[in-house]
């Protein structure tokens, strides 16, 4: 029989609020980069909030952080929880933080109640899951699973030329373990959805059964910087122009073949408002939750960037950044979470997660799935990301249910 144990919603959000004023932002957001000052601190206290609870903590030569609860027999492979601590630019105060703050909850009340499970349960804080300092994004849970090399993360450098294993060592946490030489026997990921179902259709808990298909791409499209003033139209090799049509025709590719395409981050060279822009640089975010659509998407992309840099004889490239095809989770584990909803009578359906996750790639290497709760208008990667006391509570109580489900099948 399970034990009948209760998550402290209120101590849950007070932990919410308090890791927040880390990175805070004016408009009550978070900016907390991977690997930046703000991310020390943050990782100091969630050290030391594990450790007070009698938790090992592990750290990998890729700076995961993974806190061990012992269980009744310590030779078993740990049931792990977790998620990501970084943050966006403008983040907000759910995104990642729930998955952490929501699994140190879970270990919190079973210290409280004394509870010994039969396994190890392991929480963990993955590094660089946002990308946005170090693309691309997900690298540690990458590394973890095989997918990256060590020295393919440590070489990756951001907008200042610092690399990913320079900034690793600044803040002090390159550990010594090698990453994946902690085994876990399955992964449990708690998530705000960052998309409208949840909240459009009144359900409180989403039980996700996959990650969609990602493609990231870094392009290039390059014609001829010139006076502004003294070149006629005609005889323009505007890079920008040619991008501009790409990326109109880019979208309705997206539109018409029911996927998502997004244009991040654009930057025109040399620069001057009187020069017609000799270079274009822009990135490339394509999703699907079929690998075969696409790869049918990207193929349509990569055509109308070629078709429009043809039209201002301009030459392009386009260069892939992240490949993930589409994960479906594990039938066991999605399995736990859906008798967790129906055990507490929680308003809950089957979702596929239109972003990545570090569950994409623990997927790989463990049985894996994610429980998602509702955001306010669906709207994440924003400083105005909401959701509320009682949505993070009863993802937390589904998440401590699943896991001593699962804990109890041996």
């Amino acid at each position: 029989m399970l034990a009948n144990l209760t998550i402290d919603s209120r101590r849950l959000w007070d932990m919410l609020m308090e890791t927040a004023e880390i990175g805070g932002t004016p408009k009550g957001g978070i900016r907390r980069l991977t690997l930046s000052d703000e991310d020390r601190r943050v990782r100091d206290w969630f050290r030391r909030e594990c450790e007070a609870l009698g938790c090992t903590v592990h750290v990998d030569t890729a700076g995961n952080m993974i806190a061990v609860r012992p269980g009744k027999d310590n030779s078993r492979k740990p049931i792990a929880m977790g998620s990501h601590l970084d943050t966006q630019p403008t983040g907000g105060k759910f995104d990642g933080v729930l998955g952490v703050l929501g699994g140190l909850e879970v270990l919190k009340t079973l210290h409280q109640a004394g509870y010994e499970t039969n396994s190890p349960i392991a929480l963990v804080n993955w590094t660089n899951e946002e990308g946005a300092r170090f693309s691309p994004s997900m690298v540690g849970s990458a590394v973890y699973a095989g997918a990256y090399t060590q020295d393919q993360m440590d070489a990756i450098k951001d907008r200042d030329g610092v690399t990913q294993g320079e900034a690793l060592a600044t803040i002090g946490y390159r550990g010594t373990e090698k990453p994946g030489a902690l085994g876990f026997q399955s992964y449990f990921e708690l998530h705000i959805e960052q998309g409208p179902i949840l909240e459009e259709e009144s359900r409180t808990i989403g039980i996700v059964t996959g990650i969609q298909a990602i493609k990231w791409f870094n392009c290039i499209i390059t014609g001829r910087e010139s006076h502004a003033g003294t070149t006629p139209m005609n005889y323009r090799r505007d890079a920008l122009a040619a991008f501009a049509e790409a990326a109109s025709e880019i979208r309705q590719i997206a539109i018409d073949n029911g996927g998502l395409a997004t244009i991040g981050i654009v930057s025109a060279y040399p620069g001057s408002p009187n020069i017609i822009p000799g270079e274009m640089q822009f990135t490339l975010d394509m999703r699907h939750h079929q690998d075969d659509a696409l790869k049918a998407m990207v193929t349509k992309a990569k055509i109308a960037i070629a078709e429009a840099a043809t039209r201002h004889d301009a030459a392009y490239e386009v260069k892939p950044l992240q490949d993930s095809p589409a994960q479906p989770f594990d039938a066991t584990c999605i399995a736990m979470v859906r008798q967790a909803t129906e055990k507490l009578g929680l308003p809950a359906r089957e979702i596929t997660s239109g972003a990545g996750h570090d569950a994409m790639y623990t997927a790989r290497v463990c049985p894996t799935t994610m429980i998602f709760v509702p955001c306010a208008g669906g709207l994440s990667h924003n400083e105005a990301e909401s959701a509320t006391q009682d949505d993070c509570g009863h993802g937390a109580q589904v998440l401590l249910e699943a896991v001593l489900a699962y804990d109890a099948r041996a």
